[in-house]
């Protein structure tokens, strides 16, 4: 998904940066996404910080995360992300990563089919940076479902594949979360994710993350994340993070 010109280590890392990474193509604080929309007529911002480190680099964003509930069992998302990469031979980089526009629809419900499921397509527009970023504008075309239970547990998943301008950057990608809420304000979760390699050369990747969520109250919440790569660890994966502010209204 990352441009040709780019040296190989930067565009392997760049995968697991803004393919893994970026928290809007997540439920945040996770990689995967859970198919709830924003309540109808509020907001939810993210202020939000990730990265990835890999053999030889670190990279990452810094951003705001815009979703608004357009309509009922509909979200409108907006990404505006700042990039950084840590080459350990050479200087660090900044630029404009790919800003991201995406609309979740909510098609079914649990309490009449048992799941909520949503499809939640997300285009990311060519970066102007020549490097950080992908220069090539891309699709996630990915299908998210929900289960909640009694005493505080749910789970959620799902995944799709992501289509860009060059079919040798194209991927598929899988992951599932399972929460727990602790106490009336605080909630842990799991996941396992998984990404499949592209044609560029890119490896597959793996991972198990945990995440927390505190609600400080209705309004502003604290989000971290942990990962660590199971598969092709050194080149994709080695550590990532994800940690936002979130502001409900």
């Amino acid at each position: 998904m990352f441009p040709l010109p780019m040296p190989r280590k930067w565009a392997i890392l760049a995968v697991a940066v803004f393919g893994l990474a970026r928290p809007a193509m997540a439920g945040p604080p996770y990689v995967s996404d859970d198919p709830e929309p924003t309540d109808y007529k509020h907001f939810e911002i993210y202020t939000f910080n990730n990265g990835t480190a890999a053999r030889g680099d670190i990279g990452g964003e810094t951003g705001i995360d815009f979703n608004y509930g357009a309509a009922p069992d509909l979200q409108l998302t907006a990404t505006l992300p700042a990039a950084f990469d840590r080459p350990a031979a050479d200087r660090t980089n900044f630029g404009l990563g790919n800003i991201e526009l995406a609309a979740k629809y909510r098609f079914l419900h649990q309490d009449t089919f048992g799941l909520d499921v949503s499809f939640f397509p997300r285009v990311f527009l060519p970066s102007p940076s020549h490097t950080v970023g992908n220069a090539t504008a891309s699709l996630l075309l990915p299908i998210w479902v929900q289960k909640d239970w009694s005493g505080g547990w749910s789970a959620f998943g799902g995944g799709g594949c992501v289509v860009s301008g060059r079919s040798s950057q194209n991927f598929c990608e899988a992951g599932g979360v399972v929460t727990y809420q602790l106490l009336p304000k605080l909630q842990l979760g799991v996941e396992l994710f998984h990404q499949t390699a592209d044609g560029n050369g890119t490896p597959a990747t793996s991972s198990v993350g945990m995440g927390v969520r505190y609600d400080i109250n209705d309004n502003f919440h604290l989000l971290g994340y942990l990962r660590r790569g199971i598969e092709n660890v050194d080149t994709t994966d080695r550590y990532s993070w994800y940690a936002s502010a979130l502001f409900t209204f």
